[in-house]
């Protein structure tokens, strides 16, 4: 599963790892991505999404078919 979310495309960042002795590595930051399935009036269906925590909270928010709305904008087939 790509980590990036459907609605806000947060996307992993990058840094790095600081050890003890103060030796670097790479690292990745990734978005906490679930999986959520939400019911679509309009559709008259459930679709199912790979959002970010915040991006759940601005579903609750707008309402799933606006959300559903801006992510078909970006392009992406839901």
């Amino acid at each position: 599963m790509s980590a990036h979310c459907m609605l806000t495309g947060a996307r992993p960042g990058f840094g790095n790892q600081i050890s003890h002795s103060h030796r670097r590595t790479s690292r990745r930051f990734d978005p906490n991505i679930q999986r959520k399935r939400y019911w679509l009036p309009g559709g008259g269906r459930f679709v199912r999404l790979r959002l970010s925590a915040k991006g759940i909270k601005t579903v609750d928010t707008i309402g799933v078919e606006a959300a559903v709305a801006r992510i078909r904008a970006r392009g992406v087939k839901v």
